[in-house]
């Protein structure tokens, strides 16, 4: 378990946070960049499982930084839609069993309905 291991899952988990962020609430851009988004969201998880097949011990890693990794890519992606970032939650939206699973995504249709109704 090297640090640059450590280091690669902490960098793919917020790209893969980041893009799932984007897909589910970015709605200004989805419909043209929705099929990129998904083609990182695989690519980042493809990367994410074949270390960890190396090393299964990292998963217990990947855990312990899942919020933080969360809110990292939940800032990032505030400054580079300047959207409000009362739309993005605090909390991870999903466990990490779902965000790795390849054929899992946000539904950000209801996702949108639920925000629709609070304002």
């Amino acid at each position: 378990m090297g640090k640059s291991e450590r280091r690669a899952l902490e960098s793919l988990l917020t790209r893969l946070l980041e893009h799932l962020l984007k897909l589910t609430y970015w709605q200004s851009q989805r419909d043209y960049n929705q099929a990129g988004w998904k083609k990182e969201i695989r690519n980042f998880r493809i990367q994410i499982k074949k270390i960890l097949k190396e090393s299964p011990s990292l998963k217990l890693y990947l855990r312990e930084i899942l919020q933080e990794c969360y809110l990292d890519a939940r800032n990032l992606l505030i400054d580079e839609t300047e959207l409000d970032a009362s739309i993005f939650p605090l909390e991870v939206l999903a466990n990490l069993e779902e965000i790795l699973d390849q054929n899992w995504l946000p539904d950000w249709e209801a996702i949108s309905k639920d925000s629709e109704q609070c304002n």
